[in-house]
């Protein structure tokens, strides 16, 4: 067992994997910007006031093996910053690249890293989907920001010997989403109708159950140092397939209104969300074949128990 830096661990990631962690028998540091929703485990806890290249790390490094990062900002859905790739930039490559550096220095022997498959790009071929080879192309700032990160981190465990593991999950789902996950849970409770482009659009999806039993695993194994581990529910289900099972685990039938590609992108055009439509019209697809192979790993939920769990959690707090 190893002692463990986890930062964000009040996050929607950080606090499942605390747990998670604290039961498979490490030695927890947890750091915090703010208080957790739920509850965590009994840890040492490093308060931090802001993520940026400035924040100092020594004190919460002093006897740590390894570090789990996953603390950064997040994607946004309406922005609020003037310039969105700078904050971006400030919070998630260069506070990730100080805390890398300092680790080094303090002689961590791995650095966990939870990045995005948007690193490698938007969207997807029928049939080709992203693998651990993909040249990346990130587009938005989220991605451009998470990729910068990942080569800071590669460059300072190079350096210092430190090994590096980037972890890259496609959108999280879960007990306690929220953003479109909830929205999309929400409308299915309430009857409305959702909208379905009629082509088949396959996307990756991974429960944070799922991700978050491959984070653990690379606490410790050997053959996941230096690595870039694809991560995904290995199940790619069309928009409709998933619709239905989500109505399905939250005793209601989603009600399902198919709409032309063209007509959907002819509207997000008109309202300024061309880029939105684009990815509602195009499969991302993530291969799991080499973090499968490499780490002898499969997700251990499917994806009908990952919506059950994530639709029960919601019923239980969900207020019409």
């Amino acid at each position: 067992m190893s002692t463990v830096l986890l930062t964000g661990a009040s996050g929607f990631i950080g606090q499942a994997l605390a747990v998670r962690l604290a039961a498979d028998g490490h030695r927890l540091r947890l750091a915090l910007r703010s208080s957790p929703s739920g509850a965590l485990p009994d840890a040492s806890i490093f308060r931090f006031a802001d993520l940026d290249g400035n924040t100092d790390w020594e004190e919460a490094l002093d006897g740590i093996e390894v570090v789990v990062h996953c603390a950064g900002r997040a994607h946004v859905m309406k922005e609020t910053v003037d310039d969105p790739l700078g904050e971006f930039r400030r919070c998630n490559v260069d506070a990730s690249a100080h805390l890398a550096r300092q680790a080094a220095l303090a002689r961590v022997r791995r650095f966990v890293f939870v990045s995005t498959a948007k690193v490698w790009g938007e969207q997807t071929l029928p049939g080709q989907p992203f693998t651990v080879d993909t040249t990346p192309a990130p587009v938005d700032p989220y991605a451009i920001s998470k990729f910068e990160a990942e080569n800071a981190l590669v460059a300072s465990g190079a350096d210092k010997g430190m090994e590096t593991v980037i972890v890259r999950p496609p959108l999280v789902y879960g007990p306690g989403v929220r953003a479109n996950f909830l929205r999309l849970m929400q409308w299915i409770v309430r009857g409305r109708p959702v909208p379905v482009v009629d082509a088949d659009c396959r996307r990756s999806l991974v429960a944070r159950d799922n991700l978050v039993d491959l984070l653990a695993r690379c606490v410790d194994h050997p053959r996941a140092a230096n690595q870039i581990l694809p991560v995904s529910d290995g199940e790619d289900l069309p928009m409709p397939v998933l619709l239905r099972q989500l109505g399905e685990a939250l005793g209601k039938p989603a009600r399902m209104i198919p709409i032309p590609a063209w007509l959907l992108k002819s509207g997000a055009r008109l309202l300024g969300r061309q880029a939105m439509a684009e990815r509602l019209c195009a499969s991302l697809q993530v291969d799991i074949d080499h973090t499968r192979r490499l780490l002898d790993w499969s997700p251990p939920l499917s994806v009908n128990e990952a919506l059950a769990r994530t639709a029960t959690d919601f019923l239980a707090h969900y207020r019409a």
